[in-house]
């Protein structure tokens, strides 16, 4: 187990995160709710147990808005920066968008989810190639 400290946050600096790696399942995802949580056709995602992941900005938790019957959307209150997944298993899924170094190939997302719903017009690469 990588003992790798991946550390990130939102646009303002009031939600800030470190997790202790692995990083798990790096992915892009294209659903519904991935789009219009982000505002772009696709997303890139990666998980950590919660237990690996602790809040260290001085706005504590981001908010959260309940999507689904599993998981919960997490944001800043403060500026609206998307942050990530809160799902109840318990595993938060963060953008990697948000971290600090987020050309770490750890980060480097291995598969698409949910590739029907991606415009035709995007091509998405993955580490392990074009979607």
């Amino acid at each position: 187990m990588s003992n790798t400290i991946y550390s990130g946050g939102c646009l303002c600096g009031a939600i800030r995160f470190e997790a202790t790696g692995p990083a798990e399942k790096p992915h892009t995802c294209s659903c519904r709710f991935c789009q219009q949580h982000t505002g772009a056709p696709t997303a890139a995602w990666v998980e950590f147990p919660a237990a690996r992941l602790n809040w260290t900005g001085t706005g504590g938790k981001p908010s959260t808005w309940r999507s689904s019957d599993y998981s919960s959307r997490a944001f800043c209150p403060a500026c609206g920066s998307s942050i990530g997944a809160i799902d109840d298993e318990p595993v938060v899924a963060l953008l990697i968008g948000g971290f600090d170094d987020p050309a770490d190939p750890a980060l480097a997302p291995h598969y698409h989810s949910f590739e029907d719903c991606r415009p035709g017009w995007l091509r998405v690469e993955t580490a392990s190639g074009e979607v």
